[in-house]
């Protein structure tokens, strides 16, 4: 899968500042500096993506469709940091 396009990347960085900006929770960075993270780890993704899949154990990883692992890592990292799984 490619990088995302800028226009989803902005989107991602856009929805992050909004929901920080409701629950008035402080940032000590710049928009700017959210972007480039926001940068940073779309291509970290990409170039990691044979690893990621690679990591999986069978039958999952033959079974599971992209949408789906993409789906798992998601919620892996955000429970990991915090997020109530019933609220992903």
């Amino acid at each position: 899968m490619a990088v995302l396009s800028d226009a989803e990347r902005r989107k991602i960085w856009a929805a992050l500042m909004r929901r920080w900006s409701a629950a008035r929770d402080g940032c000590g960075f710049a928009k700017a500096d959210l972007r480039a993270a926001v940068d940073a780890l779309d291509d970290w993704l990409d170039g990691n993506a044979v690893q990621i899949n690679a990591t999986l154990p069978q039958p999952f990883k033959g079974a599971a469709t992209p949408e789906q692992k993409a789906l798992l890592l998601s919620y892996v990292a955000l429970v990991r940091y915090g997020e109530d799984p019933r609220e992903v």
